[in-house]
């Protein structure tokens, strides 16, 4: 058996054993493919993990930076109180409409503002608007843009906001600084800060699973 396989295995054990059959997140990653979106949710225990983290916290507003078909979405969504609120930034026209109906099918449409556009310059407009400070954010879009979105999500953020940003280890070529992929050197200074910010404390983590040799970052704002 080869170590991918291995690592199916055992997230596909985890997930008969912790994450039940749920019909709206199934529908919600066919009608994904169905449309074309490229396969890159979270898998289902890492959805539970963010529905977990976001209820440990005691979460009443969460910022998402990149909703896809609104699979994560409908995880945290689901961990938010009835006035609880969250908003979630797409790019993609056709991930916003495709994301909205499966917001829509699982019963959480109403908890949700999808704002569609670059997420520089919604994250901006909500600064500028006044918005209130966000009690958890999760940061799982484009990697080289990553420092941008982290400087101003704490700007939207407040003493004990958690941030949680997605993709890190990038097959392990996050170590790797000679490697001049976007991607790479975005998620490379996205750790930098998160480790230099003075109002940051940080760690990462190294995963393997379905979706194979990766790792998250977390964060709690301190100042």
């Amino acid at each position: 058996m080869t170590m991918q396989a291995q690592w199916n295995a055992v997230d596909d054990y985890f997930c008969r054993q912790l994450v039940p059959q749920d019909a709206a997140l199934e529908a919600a990653l066919a009608d994904s493919a169905a449309a074309g979106l490229p396969a890159i949710n979270v898998a289902p225990n890492q959805g539970k993990f963010l529905n977990l983290l976001a209820r440990i916290h005691g979460a009443r507003r969460i910022l998402e930076i990149g909703t896809l078909g609104g699979y994560s979405t409908i995880w945290l969504a689901r961990a938010l109180p009835e006035n609880g609120r969250l908003v979630t930034l797409e790019y993609e026209p056709r991930h916003v409409e495709v994301a909205a109906a499966n917001l829509a099918r699982a019963g959480v449409a109403g908890k949700v503002d999808i704002i569609q556009g670059a997420a520089a310059d919604s994250l901006q407009r909500l600064i500028d608007d006044g918005a209130a400070p966000f009690d958890l954010v999760f940061i799982d879009a484009d990697k080289p843009n990553n420092p941008v979105y982290l400087e101003l999500a704490l700007r939207l953020s407040r003493p004990g906001t958690v941030i949680v940003g997605d993709n890190v280890a990038r097959q392990g070529e996050v170590a790797n600084p000679a490697n001049p992929d976007p991607a790479i050197v975005g998620t490379r200074r996205f750790i930098e800060l998160l480790g230099s910010h003075p109002r940051l404390s940080a760690t990462a983590i190294q995963t393997v699973g379905g979706k194979g040799y990766d790792g998250f970052a977390l964060a709690i704002v301190e100042g």
